[in-house]
């Protein structure tokens, strides 16, 4: 079973819209569970890093068949997390990436699927940096007229989250059908 772990940011939490609405989305799949993190009480990145880290290791996750997804810290989070443990996938929004207060502020993502949404007025963690970021490593960026909290594109998020939730899927089925 897939396992989809949900990564809030520094001022949100377990229970916000986006985490909440992307577990739904978690849920309606067959073969996948959500896990939704709480970081609250940890506004270090290295401490949510070894939050979630931890979370795998007590889990027995196998992170090749684990898909992180996150926002703002919480993409640095599973981005970092990547970097540890190669993983399935990895969903970000508004990663905090490029930040100079962050350790390693720019890890590069381990995951055989990366997709990455970012508003074009995010005056928290500009757009720039990611742009940058996702031309290095080539990975798909879809670019919005919204900012950092991304709540106007709310729906936009969660179809692209559903297709890249189908499309990290999509091996572990055709393996499934083979046998």
């Amino acid at each position: 079973m897939t396992t989809v772990y949900l990564s809030h940011g520094l001022e949100s939490g377990p229970g916000a819209m986006k985490m909440q609405a992307m577990k739904e989305v978690v849920e309606a799949l067959g073969g996948c569970e959500a896990v939704v993190m709480d970081y609250r009480g940890m506004s270090s990145p290295s401490e949510r890093l070894q939050h979630l880290l931890a979370t795998l290791e007590q889990r027995h996750a196998d992170p090749a068949e684990c898909i992180m997804a996150g926002s703002s810290l919480g993409g640095w989070v599973s981005a970092a997390a990547s970097v540890r443990h190669p993983l399935l996938g990895c969903f970000l929004l508004a990663p905090a990436l490029g930040l100079d207060r962050y350790p390693e502020s720019s890890p590069v993502v381990q995951a055989q699927h990366t997709w990455i949404i970012h508003g074009w007025n995010d005056d928290v963690v500009p757009p720039g940096p990611i742009i940058d970021y996702a031309q290095a490593y080539r990975f798909p960026l879809r670019m919005l007229n919204d900012d950092h909290r991304l709540h106007a594109s709310l729906k936009t998020i969660l179809d692209d989250f559903r297709h890249f939730l189908t499309t990290c899927l999509e091996p572990a089925a055709s393996e499934t059908s083979k046998t």
